[in-house]
């Protein structure tokens, strides 16, 4: 990975972001540390990779994110503590400082995949997971734990549609 400092992003220097189209098995490990299943074995895997004390770069944290149409579905993020402890103290500031891995893998994503959806949708029963969701700009709809981020102008009626399509899948 190139490690070429971006001055507009602070967290070059220790985070990467990319969507790995088979990133399960890059992910496994952390997805049941944290969740006690395994990874979704579908697109689309984000994964975000710090470079540790000794120059390797790490997945350390993770969103899947699910395709359907004209919406997305995010879930299942998470940050490896193993992997953030092997960090060193300077880049744990700068992550801290920048609001956290997940906040940063959120933003990077809602820029990703904007164009090309109408609406990214949240389920999330987590309060901190919610804070950082809302920081993010996602916004709570009628339905309990169901968050979205509407990416462009919509009408009332669309915003609607979509919301009730994804109330329809139920928790994800």
């Amino acid at each position: 990975m190139n490690s070429k400092k971006n001055p507009d992003n602070p967290l070059d220097e220790y985070v990467r972001i990319e969507v790995i189209p088979d990133g399960q098995h890059l992910v496994e490990s952390m997805f049941r540390h944290r969740y006690r299943q395994a990874a979704p074995d579908f697109p689309h895997h984000v994964v975000v990779f710090c470079r540790s004390v000794t120059g390797q770069w790490l997945p350390a944290a993770y969103m899947h994110a699910t395709d359907l149409g004209d919406f997305l579905l995010g879930g299942g993020a998470c940050v490896d503590d193993r992997v953030v402890r092997q960090l060193s103290r300077e880049s744990r500031n700068a992550i801290a400082k920048a609001g956290g891995l997940y906040l940063h893998a959120l933003r990077w994503a809602i820029a990703y995949f904007s164009p090309h959806y109408a609406a990214i949708f949240g389920y999330c029963g987590d309060r901190l997971a919610e804070r950082i969701d809302l920081s993010a700009g996602f916004v709570h709809t009628v339905h309990a734990n169901l968050l979205v981020y509407f990416t462009r102008e919509l009408t009332d009626a669309e915003k609607n549609r979509l919301i009730e399509d994804a109330n329809k899948i139920g928790p994800f």
